[in-house]
């Protein structure tokens, strides 16, 4: 079988580099040895295991990735690098005609979905890759088209855990809100909780010490106005595997897309994955 070749975009950051290393032991991909890094990155190269992946800043990214496409044809980016640089990315990946798996949070995610769909080249964007959590949100975006309004008066109460690095507000949690809003509940994205500090983490939350650098707590509350009922809705991640299946199955699924001379769609989500799994 053909290995897929796939190029780790955020390396040496922590998602980027889970995904690096379960990449070079899975045999249906070829890690390529570049990753996009950030300016403030001061390594030049980092190691992956046996193999040593070569770090491209933004000041040289244009004129390396014209030797990079030529050497690995038909390669397609994972990106897990920072919110500040998700629209930059895509305008860089359409422009090159790369297609790219968007795994980073944050950015304007109206004009980044404009920019790939006014391209040539398709993508995958979701705000998270976990397929259990994906279908989660289908079950909520269920309920919200066939029973709008059913918690109405209701009072939601968001809170979200993740690693102290994370710098932006969960994007999993600001797409929930749009669901409780369907369900008849008003709540603002800003009114979401953000927890960074680890040691409300340990002490508060009981997240487990060895996860306090990588995991993805959310729960979702909902109180009547008399108090007299509570719905709590709980996902807790602890660690980056999770996202690891979801990613990979999301490029396989961009492959085929890739390959469908009849494809007119270019924006993919992690919905359009699960329901062609």
């Amino acid at each position: 079988m053909e290995k897929t070749q796939i190029m780790i975009n955020g390396l040496p950051g922590n998602v980027a580099t889970t995904m690096a290393r379960a990449a070079v032991t899975d045999q249906r991909f070829k890690l390529i040895p570049y990753s996009l890094t950030g300016p403030d990155i001061a390594d030049d190269v980092v190691q992956v295991k046996e193999g040593r992946i070569r770090l491209v800043k933004p000041d040289k990214r244009d004129e390396t990735i014209t030797d990079i496409c030529k050497r690995f044809p038909g390669c397609i980016a994972i990106d897990y690098t920072h919110p500040t640089a998700v629209n930059t990315n895509a305008k860089f990946y359409t422009r090159h005609g790369i297609p790219f798996v968007m795994g980073t949070t944050g950015g304007d995610r109206k004009r980044l979905e404009a920019t790939v769909s006014q391209s040539k080249t398709p993508a995958v964007i979701a705000p998270n890759m976990a397929k259990q959590i994906v279908g989660f949100q289908a079950m909520m975006a269920f309920a919200a088209e066939r029973f709008p309004g059913l918690f109405a008066g209701y009072r939601l109460e968001i809170q979200e855990s993740h690693q102290q690095t994370k710098v932006d507000t969960s994007g999993t949690a600001k797409a929930m809100v749009h669901y409780f809003n369907q369900l008849g509940v008003d709540f603002d994205p800003q009114e979401i909780q953000q927890v960074r500090d680890p040691r409300v983490q340990k002490d508060q939350w009981q997240i487990p010490e060895q996860y306090l650098s990588g995991h993805g707590w959310h729960t979702y509350t909902l109180t009547a106005p008399d108090a007299s009922a509570r719905f709590v809705f709980t996902h807790n991640v602890n660690g980056r595997n999770i996202y690891v299946a979801g990613t990979f199955d999301a490029v396989l699924f961009l492959k085929k897309q890739i390959a469908d001379t009849k494809r007119t769609q270019q924006v993919f989500t992690m919905m359009d994955v699960l329901n062609q799994a």
